[in-house]
């Protein structure tokens, strides 16, 4: 039995355009992105010419209005986008999320004027954003985030220490939550802050145990001074916003983690028709065919569930409890996949010469960033049962 080349995804889009941009997805990685991938993310080489690529085709503002150079494109397809670059290298993937959910906020809040100046050089103008809302004493506890915003006459002037920034100290603009009143989520708000104002600093990247092409890092606020013209939304509204980025970030998340589980079934399906142990291929041995079956089942269960939840975004439906259930599955499903993955190599699974090992390392982030999975089974537990009572 011969090995078998990984067959791509059978996608069911929803117009000829939307299986166009899928095609020129699909060429990009074949040309730019895939056959770098192992050796930039082994260097740590964050490849700041790929997004450059992305932004002139148009692949950074999928979801966003092309009033202000968005794709206009539904969540149903940039997902999959996502997912099939996600697929190449996790580094790119998890990036264009994070761009997306960095524009997030002026997108959904900002005012016309502020959409009008700064959206259209961060959806098409060759801009890379970043997302600042985690701290060192408030990752899951986000409301009790300490970063300070007062105001000063026409400005606001911030200080304090965000961290777990992807694209920190890279990034062309950062959008940030920041404490503008009291305690607790009512007093946050979201200001769009340049990367060459001064006072902002970033901190070395963190050394990872994956994804090491790309860089996350501390950023300190110094005293950074932006006017209030680049406050995004009211005085107090910032957590709000924050949590309807998230929600929509969280399907992000989901559909790279399928991309990095699709990724590691090829390698395993590939590797496991082409290997001969005692006369035969491994293929052929049940107890492997049933793990290969499994693998794959659930990677359709979880590109199913994170399309249902992106389809109820799409009608203007409540999702969060949706985006939850699909960053929870999805990710869980990851970290399953690839495992098995390095188990069907072997040895071999375990060594850099396949991609499998980092697929495994990979895919062990994503069930902690933008909510850890015990973050999402609250969120969904809430939806299901109401609060918790104290």
């Amino acid at each position: 039995m011969p090995d078998r080349a990984p067959q791509p995804v059978d996608r069911q889009l929803p117009t000829e355009e939307s299986r166009d941009l899928i095609a020129l997805v699909r060429d990009i990685i074949q040309r730019e992105i895939a056959p770098r991938a192992a050796e930039e993310e082994d260097s740590g080489h964050f490849p700041r010419e790929v997004f450059s690529l992305l932004s002139e085709s148009g692949l950074l503002g999928l979801p966003y209005d092309s009033e202000y150079g968005g794709g206009d494109q539904p969540y149903e397809v940039y997902l999959q986008v996502l997912e099939e670059l996600a697929a190449a290298r996790l580094t790119v993937g998890l990036g264009v999320s994070v761009h997306s959910l960095a524009c997030h906020a002026l997108a959904g809040y900002g005012s016309k004027e502020q959409q009008g100046e700064h959206l259209p050089a961060m959806l098409g103008g060759g801009l890379l954003g970043a997302y600042c809302l985690s701290e060192p004493a408030s990752g899951s506890d986000a409301a009790s985030l300490r970063t300070k915003a007062v105001r000063d006459g026409d400005s606001w002037v911030i200080t304090g220490t965000k961290s777990w920034i992807t694209h920190g100290g890279i990034a062309d603009f950062y959008t940030v939550l920041a404490r503008t009143g009291g305690e607790g989520a009512r007093g946050i708000t979201a200001f769009l802050v340049p990367c060459d104002v001064p006072g902002l600093n970033a901190a070395a990247p963190e050394k990872k145990m994956g994804m090491k092409g790309s860089p996350t890092a501390q950023l300190h606020f110094d005293g950074v001074r932006v006017p209030d013209s680049r406050r995004i939304g009211d005085e107090g509204q910032g957590f709000a916003i924050a949590l309807s980025a998230l929600d929509s970030g969280r399907l992000g998340i989901a559909a790279c983690a399928i991309g990095v589980a699709q990724a590691a079934l090829d390698e395993a399906v590939s590797y496991a028709t082409g290997r001969e142990q005692f006369g035969r291929p491994i293929a052929d041995f049940q107890g492997l065919r049933f793990m290969l079956a499994d693998m794959a089942t659930r990677i359709e269960a979880g590109r199913a569930l994170y399309l249902a939840a992106a389809r109820l975004r799409d009608a203007g439906r409540p999702f969060s409890r949706q985006a939850a259930m699909a960053k929870l599955f999805c990710t869980d499903t990851a970290m399953s996949v690839t495992t098995d993955a390095v188990q069907v190599l072997g040895g071999y699974g375990y060594t850099l010469d396949f991609p499998v090992e980092r697929y495994m390392r990979e895919a062990k982030v994503l069930q902690i960033v933008e909510g850890t999975n015990q973050i999402q089974r609250m969120v969904i537990a809430r939806h299901l049962a109401g609060p918790e009572t104290r």
